[in-house]
């Protein structure tokens, strides 16, 4: 005896089925179009960094090379996927445009922002930062806490693109902001005598400190801390998987920890 299905459930089957289809053909496809598969077969991982963020990443005009803590991690990377390391010049404000646009496979260390996580994705983290200000030591003593800064004498100088642009507008609605744009870094506003006041985190700051007649607000508590990360194409959860396992196994192997004490982190 041959049975009919109606028409309705036979359109209902034919439906799921073509949905499954669907489902199934966009999993392979996400699977064949990972940026791993692309650093494997073309033998090279490309690298977003911005060369000004002391000790992360620091850029050497004259043989246009990069030493770092990232660059060190990139290096690893590399060499760990068996292929070629190129890194890309960006800056911060088309730092996360570059990896959107598939300019390059990754970037260096970034912090974890809700602005940055609606569209891009983000590696576990291996280090955090705390934010504070900075002067030079001549007037230090203009200065006493947070609030101190607040005031519409003192000039606040930041580099456009970074998370610490809007921490500063946030923080210092009343002050005189100057937004400077990279390749000019804020700290440098303030070393030339064009603005009182920079923020930055405690990974350059030290550094600054070190090389420069800087020194940290008196009475200032960190503010902001944050968790560092590599930013990843957002949809690519075969790339993410795989940066964040090797993550987990260089630090159980100690290289993170070897590579913090190298830079003085």
């Amino acid at each position: 005896m041959i049975s009919f299905k109606p028409a309705n459930m036979l359109a209902k089957s034919l439906l799921s089925a073509t949905v499954m289809a669907a489902a199934l053909m966009t999993a392979q496809a996400s699977f064949a179009q990972s940026a791993l598969d692309e650093i494997l077969s073309d033998g090279k991982l490309k690298v977003g960094t911005t060369g000004d963020w002391n000790p992360m990443t620091v850029r050497d005009p004259a043989s246009n090379s990069y030493k770092g803590f990232d660059i060190d991690i990139m290096s690893e990377l590399a060499t760990d996927l068996g292929v070629e390391l190129e890194f890309v010049p960006t800056d911060w404000k088309t730092l996360v445009n570059g990896v959107t646009s598939g300019k390059y496979h990754m970037t260096g260390s970034a912090s974890i922002s809700p602005a940055r996580m609606k569209v891009a994705g983000f590696s576990d983290s291996y280090i955090s930062v705390e934010i504070y200000p900075f002067t030079t030591s001549d007037k230090a003593g203009n200065f006493d806490g947070w609030d101190s800064i607040n005031n519409g004498d003192v000039k606040v100088a930041t580099t456009l693109g970074t998370t610490f642009e809007k921490k500063v507008k946030e923080w210092f609605p009343d002050a005189d902001i100057k937004v400077v744009e990279a390749p000019a870094r804020g700290f440098q506003e303030v070393l030339a005598g064009r603005a009182d006041i920079f923020v930055t985190s405690n990974i350059e700051g030290a550094t600054l400190k070190e090389k420069h007649d800087i020194v940290q607000v008196s009475n200032t508590d960190a503010r902001s801390p944050a968790p560092i990360a590599m930013l990843l194409p957002q949809g690519d959860q075969v790339w993410i998987n795989y940066v964040n396992n090797w993550i987990k196994v260089k630090s159980l192997g100690g290289f993170f920890d070897a590579n913090r004490e190298k830079w003085g982190l």
